[in-house]
C-alpha cells in the first residue's frame, strides 16, 4: 500500500507551483491569469485541481480576493527558490557573455521619477537596447518578494532589512520661493508671514508637513495640492512659498531658496531589490549605471 503522501508527490508538479506562485503574487484570480498569460477561469479550475489533489486548502477566498493559506504560502516559497534558482540558471547558461537583456520593472514615487530617474534613464536604454523598461510610480512600498517590481528606488533614513541595495546620496530640501513673488512681498517680510504652499490632508505625515507644524504651528497654507510636484509647480508660477526637494527646484531659474536646506528633512535615496534577483544582468546594469549617473543637489 502506498504511502499516503505519494499522491502529493506525484501530483505537485512545477506548473502547479507557478500557479500557486501567481495566485499569491496576484492576490486574485485575474492578477495571476496576467501573470500566466492564461484566463482566470484556467487559474480558478488549476488551483481548484491542486487543492483537490493534494486535499489541502491552499488559499481562502475572501472580498479582498485570494489569501494563502500557511500551506499556501509555504508552497509559494519553495516555488520562489525554484524560480530563482532557474533565472540564475538561464543567465549562467545564455547571458554570461551576452549583454543584458530581459524586462526590468522600476517602482518609484513620481517626484524621484520626474525629477531624478528621468533626465538619465534615456542614456540607460540607449546603452541597454535588449533591456524594456516598466516605470511605475507609486507612494506605496512595492513587495519586492513577490514581483511587483524588480527594482524599488526609495528616499528613506532606513531601508528594509530582508532587501539589499545601495545608497545614492542625500536627498534635501528647502523652503523655496518663486523669483517673481519675491520680488512684489514688502521689503523685509518673513517668508512665514508670505501665502503658504502645503501638501494637504491625504500626506499628513510627510516631513515637510511636520516641520512647518513643529516650526510655524499657527501658520495655515492658503494653498494645498496633492503631490510634490505639484507644490514645486505651484511655487515656481508664483503662487507663494513651500517646502520642496532641491532634487525638484535647484536647476529652475524661477526658484530661489528662502532658508535651507534644512537638515531635519535630509533623508537618503536607496536602490533596492530582492535578494534573490540582485545576480541578474539586468539587475546589475541598472545598479551600476544608477550608482555611476545619478547626481544629488547638495
Amino acid at each position: 500500500m502506498k504511502a499516503p503522501y505519494a499522491k502529493l508527490q506525484s501530483k505537485l508538479g512545477l506548473p502547479d507551483l507557478e500557479i500557486i506562485l501567481a495566485l499569491h503574487r496576484g492576490r486574485n484570480l485575474a492578477g495571476a491569469a496576467e501573470r500566466l498569460k492564461v484566463d482566470a477561469s484556467t487559474v480558478f479550475r488549476s488551483i481548484k485541481r491542486i487543492e483537490k489533489d493534494i486535499g489541502e486548502v491552499l488559499f481562502d477566498r475572501g472580498r479582498h480576493g485570494y489569501v494563502a493559506t500557511e500551506l499556501g504560502r509555504e508552497l509559494a516559497g519553495h516555488a520562489e527558490r525554484i524560480e530563482a534558482q532557474l533565472e540564475e540558471a538561464r543567465e549562467l547558461a545564455f547571458n554570461q557573455a551576452a549583454e543584458p537583456s530581459g524586462t526590468l520593472r522600476l517602482t518609484t514615487t513620481d517626484t524621484l521619477l520626474h525629477s531624478v530617474l528621468m533626465p538619465v534613464l534615456a542614456r540607460f536604454a540607449s546603452a541597454y537596447p535588449k533591456i524594456d523598461l516598466e516605470l511605475v510610480t507609486t507612494n506605496a512600498v512595492a513587495n519586492l518578494s513577490q514581483r511587483d517590481a524588480d527594482i524599488a528606488i526609495r528616499a528613506t533614513r532606513h531601508p528594509p532589512e530582508h532587501l539589499v541595495g545601495i545608497r545614492l546620496g542625500a536627498l534635501r530640501a528647502a523652503v523655496y520661493a518663486g523669483k517673481d513673488y519675491l520680488a512684489a512681498q514688502p521689503p523685509g517680510r518673513h517668508y512665514s508671514e508670505m501665502d503658504w504652499i502645503a501638501l494637504d490632508d491625504s500626506l499628513p505625515d510627510h516631513p515637510s508637513q511636520r516641520w512647518r507644524r513643529e516650526h510655524y504651528p499657527k501658520l495655515a497654507p492658503r494653498y494645498k495640492v496633492n503631490s510634490v510636484l505639484s507644490l514645486a509647480g505651484a511655487i515656481v508660477n508664483g503662487f507663494g512659498v513651500g517646502v520642496a526637494p532641491l532634487a525638484v527646484l535647484a536647476a529652475h531659474p524661477q526658484a530661489v531658496i528662502v532658508d535651507g536646506p534644512l537638515a531635519e528633512l535630509d533623508t537618503e535615496l536607496w536602490v533596492l531589490a530582492h535578494p534573490d534577483t540582485r545576480y541578474l544582468g539586468r539587475m546589475k546594469a541598472m545598479f551600476d549605471f544608477l550608482r555611476a549617473e545619478v547626481r544629488l543637489p547638495a
